[in-house]
Protein backbone atom coordinates (compact mmCIF):
# COMPACT_ATOMS: atom_id res chain seq x y z
CA UNK A 1 0.00 0.00 0.00
CA UNK A 2 1.60 3.62 -0.84
CA UNK A 3 1.41 6.28 1.89
CA UNK A 4 -0.44 8.48 -0.97
CA UNK A 5 -3.29 5.75 -1.04
CA UNK A 6 -3.51 6.61 2.81
CA UNK A 7 -3.35 9.78 2.55
CA UNK A 8 -5.88 10.25 0.08
CA UNK A 9 -8.54 6.91 0.86
CA UNK A 10 -9.04 7.09 4.57
CA UNK A 11 -9.69 9.24 7.58
CA UNK A 12 -7.65 9.72 10.87
CA UNK A 13 -10.03 7.39 12.68
CA UNK A 14 -10.77 4.85 9.74
CA UNK A 15 -6.98 4.56 10.20
CA UNK A 16 -7.06 3.69 13.62
CA UNK A 17 -9.53 0.78 12.95
CA UNK A 18 -7.48 -0.86 9.99
CA UNK A 19 -4.98 -2.67 8.70
CA UNK A 20 -3.32 0.86 7.45
CA UNK A 21 -3.01 1.73 11.29
CA UNK A 22 0.94 2.18 11.08
CA UNK A 23 0.12 4.79 8.50
CA UNK A 24 -1.29 7.26 10.64
CA UNK A 25 1.75 9.64 10.52
CA UNK A 26 1.94 10.06 6.88
CA UNK A 27 -2.28 10.92 6.89
CA UNK A 28 -1.41 13.92 9.50
CA UNK A 29 0.70 16.71 9.28
CA UNK A 30 3.95 14.49 10.96
CA UNK A 31 6.54 13.90 8.18
CA UNK A 32 6.70 10.30 7.35
CA UNK A 33 10.30 9.33 5.99
CA UNK A 34 11.98 6.13 4.99
CA UNK A 35 15.94 5.16 6.58
CA UNK A 36 18.13 1.91 5.63
CA UNK A 37 15.92 1.24 2.50
CA UNK A 38 19.28 0.79 0.58
CA UNK A 39 20.97 -1.58 2.70
CA UNK A 40 19.85 -4.97 1.78
CA UNK A 41 17.60 -3.79 -1.06
CA UNK A 42 17.76 -6.69 -3.71
CA UNK A 43 17.15 -4.10 -6.63
CA UNK A 44 20.57 -2.26 -5.93
CA UNK A 45 18.78 0.98 -6.07
CA UNK A 46 21.23 4.48 -6.57
CA UNK A 47 20.94 7.36 -4.75
CA UNK A 48 18.48 9.50 -7.27
CA UNK A 49 16.61 5.71 -8.32
CA UNK A 50 15.90 5.87 -3.99
CA UNK A 51 14.39 9.40 -4.18
CA UNK A 52 11.98 8.48 -7.07
CA UNK A 53 10.67 5.19 -5.50
CA UNK A 54 9.81 7.51 -1.72
CA UNK A 55 8.46 10.61 -4.37
CA UNK A 56 6.26 7.53 -5.93
CA UNK A 57 5.31 6.10 -2.58
CA UNK A 58 4.50 9.41 -1.25
CA UNK A 59 7.15 9.61 1.72
CA UNK A 60 8.24 12.95 2.99
CA UNK A 61 11.87 12.34 2.70
CA UNK A 62 14.66 9.93 3.81
CA UNK A 63 17.49 9.43 5.91
CA UNK A 64 21.03 8.60 5.21
CA UNK A 65 23.40 6.26 6.25
CA UNK A 66 26.87 7.87 7.30
CA UNK A 67 28.86 10.97 6.11
CA UNK A 68 29.72 9.63 2.73
CA UNK A 69 27.51 11.28 -0.42
CA UNK A 70 25.67 13.79 1.30
CA UNK A 71 25.57 16.27 -1.33
CA UNK A 72 24.57 14.22 -4.09
CA UNK A 73 21.66 12.83 -1.74
CA UNK A 74 20.34 16.30 -0.57
CA UNK A 75 20.42 16.83 -4.96
CA UNK A 76 18.26 13.65 -5.51
CA UNK A 77 15.44 14.59 -3.13
CA UNK A 78 15.37 18.10 -4.15
CA UNK A 79 14.65 16.98 -7.84
CA UNK A 80 11.80 14.87 -5.88
CA UNK A 81 10.94 17.63 -3.43
CA UNK A 82 11.08 15.62 -0.42
CA UNK A 83 13.70 16.19 2.75
CA UNK A 84 16.22 14.67 4.45
CA UNK A 85 15.55 14.45 7.88
CA UNK A 86 18.36 12.78 9.52
CA UNK A 87 22.32 11.83 8.78
CA UNK A 88 23.29 8.99 11.21
CA UNK A 89 27.37 9.10 12.25
CA UNK A 90 29.05 7.00 14.95
CA UNK A 91 30.77 8.21 17.75
CA UNK A 92 33.18 5.73 18.69
CA UNK A 93 34.48 6.73 22.42
CA UNK A 94 36.87 3.69 22.67
CA UNK A 95 40.15 3.52 23.39
CA UNK A 96 41.58 2.51 19.75
CA UNK A 97 39.47 4.74 18.05
CA UNK A 98 41.80 7.22 16.05
CA UNK A 99 39.64 9.96 16.08
CA UNK A 100 36.14 9.82 18.05
CA UNK A 101 34.04 10.53 14.71
CA UNK A 102 34.22 11.17 11.16
CA UNK A 103 35.95 14.60 10.25
CA UNK A 104 34.28 15.29 7.21
CA UNK A 105 31.39 16.55 9.55
CA UNK A 106 32.91 19.40 8.86
CA UNK A 107 32.25 19.52 5.16
CA UNK A 108 29.02 17.87 5.74
CA UNK A 109 27.31 20.71 8.35
CA UNK A 110 26.99 23.55 6.03
CA UNK A 111 25.18 21.61 3.03
CA UNK A 112 22.15 21.12 5.55
CA UNK A 113 21.72 25.21 5.70
CA UNK A 114 17.88 25.89 5.56
CA UNK A 115 17.15 22.20 5.83
CA UNK A 116 15.20 19.98 8.97
CA UNK A 117 17.61 17.36 8.76
CA UNK A 118 19.29 16.31 12.51
CA UNK A 119 22.52 14.35 13.05
CA UNK A 120 21.64 11.21 14.92
CA UNK A 121 24.54 10.06 16.97
CA UNK A 122 25.20 6.53 17.61
CA UNK A 123 27.38 6.20 20.08
CA UNK A 124 29.89 3.06 20.75
CA UNK A 125 32.96 1.97 22.43
CA UNK A 126 31.89 1.23 26.02
CA UNK A 127 30.14 -0.97 27.75
CA UNK A 128 26.34 -0.63 27.47
CA UNK A 129 24.98 2.07 29.56
CA UNK A 130 28.09 2.21 31.21
CA UNK A 131 28.22 5.68 33.40
CA UNK A 132 31.95 5.72 33.55
CA UNK A 133 32.08 6.94 30.10
CA UNK A 134 29.99 10.07 30.34
CA UNK A 135 32.59 12.77 30.79
CA UNK A 136 34.53 11.80 27.68
CA UNK A 137 31.06 11.30 26.25
CA UNK A 138 29.23 14.46 27.08
CA UNK A 139 33.10 16.31 26.16
CA UNK A 140 32.72 14.59 22.40
CA UNK A 141 28.66 15.67 22.28
CA UNK A 142 29.09 19.44 22.91
CA UNK A 143 31.87 19.59 20.49
CA UNK A 144 29.55 17.72 18.31
CA UNK A 145 26.58 20.02 18.94
CA UNK A 146 28.65 23.59 19.02
CA UNK A 147 29.72 22.77 15.81
CA UNK A 148 26.47 21.91 14.67
CA UNK A 149 24.85 24.65 16.40
CA UNK A 150 26.73 27.20 14.14
CA UNK A 151 24.84 26.02 11.53
CA UNK A 152 21.43 25.47 13.14
CA UNK A 153 21.32 22.32 13.28
CA UNK A 154 19.79 20.18 16.01
CA UNK A 155 21.96 16.50 17.15
CA UNK A 156 19.38 13.32 18.60
CA UNK A 157 20.71 10.90 20.40
CA UNK A 158 20.38 7.59 19.25
CA UNK A 159 20.04 4.62 21.20
CA UNK A 160 20.74 1.40 19.93
CA UNK A 161 20.83 -1.76 21.12
CA UNK A 162 24.41 -3.43 22.49
CA UNK A 163 26.21 -0.06 22.25
CA UNK A 164 27.45 2.59 24.78
CA UNK A 165 24.39 4.78 24.21
CA UNK A 166 21.83 2.01 24.58
CA UNK A 167 19.07 3.05 26.34
CA UNK A 168 16.59 6.27 25.65
CA UNK A 169 17.53 6.16 29.58
CA UNK A 170 21.30 6.63 28.81
CA UNK A 171 20.19 9.61 25.61
CA UNK A 172 18.68 11.52 28.45
CA UNK A 173 20.91 11.27 30.87
CA UNK A 174 23.86 12.46 28.39
CA UNK A 175 21.88 15.27 27.46
CA UNK A 176 20.93 17.12 30.82
CA UNK A 177 25.06 16.35 31.28
CA UNK A 178 25.65 17.69 27.68
CA UNK A 179 23.45 21.45 28.32
CA UNK A 180 23.34 22.28 25.15
CA UNK A 181 20.17 23.24 23.39
CA UNK A 182 20.53 21.73 20.34
CA UNK A 183 20.99 18.29 21.98
CA UNK A 184 17.81 15.50 22.29
CA UNK A 185 17.08 12.03 21.79
CA UNK A 186 15.64 9.40 19.54
CA UNK A 187 13.18 6.56 20.39
CA UNK A 188 13.27 3.65 18.19
CA UNK A 189 11.13 0.67 18.41
CA UNK A 190 13.26 -1.92 17.63
CA UNK A 191 16.38 -1.13 19.54
CA UNK A 192 13.32 -0.12 22.78
CA UNK A 193 12.16 -4.31 22.56
CA UNK A 194 15.51 -5.22 22.18
CA UNK A 195 17.34 -3.48 24.92
CA UNK A 196 14.62 -1.30 26.69
CA UNK A 197 13.87 -2.19 30.07
CA UNK A 198 10.51 -1.33 30.62
CA UNK A 199 7.49 -3.02 29.77
CA UNK A 200 5.50 -0.26 28.99
CA UNK A 201 6.61 2.81 26.49
CA UNK A 202 4.11 5.31 28.11
CA UNK A 203 5.65 6.43 30.88
CA UNK A 204 9.16 6.55 28.67
CA UNK A 205 7.70 8.59 26.40
CA UNK A 206 6.46 10.89 28.76
CA UNK A 207 9.86 11.43 30.75
CA UNK A 208 11.55 11.56 27.40
CA UNK A 209 8.74 14.64 25.76
CA UNK A 210 11.16 17.49 26.24
CA UNK A 211 13.98 16.14 24.35
CA UNK A 212 12.16 13.65 22.15
CA UNK A 213 12.91 14.80 18.30
CA UNK A 214 12.74 11.67 16.90
CA UNK A 215 11.14 8.52 16.53
CA UNK A 216 11.12 5.07 14.32
CA UNK A 217 9.11 2.13 13.28
CA UNK A 218 9.54 -0.57 11.73
CA UNK A 219 6.65 -4.11 11.77
CA UNK A 220 7.93 -6.66 14.49
CA UNK A 221 7.10 -9.14 16.69
CA UNK A 222 6.27 -8.72 20.45
CA UNK A 223 8.95 -7.99 23.06
CA UNK A 224 8.89 -11.95 24.73
CA UNK A 225 9.43 -12.98 21.46
CA UNK A 226 11.84 -11.01 20.49
CA UNK A 227 13.57 -12.04 23.54
CA UNK A 228 12.90 -15.47 23.37
CA UNK A 229 14.60 -15.45 19.93
CA UNK A 230 11.61 -16.73 18.36
CA UNK A 231 10.65 -13.20 17.31
CA UNK A 232 11.37 -10.81 14.48
CA UNK A 233 12.48 -7.88 15.49
CA UNK A 234 12.60 -5.51 12.21
CA UNK A 235 10.11 -6.64 9.43
CA UNK A 236 7.78 -4.57 6.55
CA UNK A 237 5.80 -2.10 8.36
CA UNK A 238 2.37 -4.69 7.59
CA UNK A 239 4.37 -7.45 9.22
CA UNK A 240 4.86 -9.39 12.81
CA UNK A 241 3.05 -9.43 16.13
CA UNK A 242 3.79 -6.24 17.20
CA UNK A 243 0.37 -3.90 18.67
CA UNK A 244 1.54 -1.17 16.18
CA UNK A 245 -1.64 0.47 16.19
CA UNK A 246 -1.32 0.25 19.85
CA UNK A 247 1.77 2.13 19.88
CA UNK A 248 0.88 4.23 17.53
CA UNK A 249 -1.53 5.40 19.81
CA UNK A 250 0.64 5.70 22.80
CA UNK A 251 3.19 7.43 20.96
CA UNK A 252 0.12 10.68 20.29
CA UNK A 253 -1.44 10.61 23.94
CA UNK A 254 2.11 11.31 25.31
CA UNK A 255 2.04 14.79 23.02
CA UNK A 256 4.69 13.54 20.20
CA UNK A 257 4.37 15.78 17.12
CA UNK A 258 7.11 15.09 15.62
CA UNK A 259 8.82 13.83 12.18
CA UNK A 260 8.65 9.51 12.10
CA UNK A 261 11.01 7.05 10.16
CA UNK A 262 10.55 4.17 8.95
CA UNK A 263 13.33 2.00 9.48
CA UNK A 264 13.91 -0.82 6.88
CA UNK A 265 17.40 -1.65 8.12
CA UNK A 266 18.53 -5.54 7.26
CA UNK A 267 15.06 -5.93 5.63
CA UNK A 268 15.57 -8.15 1.94
CA UNK A 269 14.12 -8.02 -1.39
CA UNK A 270 12.89 -4.99 -3.30
CA UNK A 271 12.68 -2.21 -0.79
Amino acid sequence: MRVSDVKSGFSRRALLASAAAPLLYAASEQPFFALCMDTHDEKKRTLSEQARMLGELGYAGAGHLWLGNVQERLATLDRERLQLYQIYMLVDLGPKAKAPYDARLAEVLPLRAGRPTQLALLMAGGAPSDASLDERGVTVIREIADAAARHKVKLVLYPHQRHWLETVQDGLRLVRKTGRANVGVMFNLCHWLKAGREADAGPLLKEAMPYLWAVSINGTDRREEIRAGTGNWIQPLDSGSFDMAGFLGTLRRSGYRGPVGLQCYGIAGDA
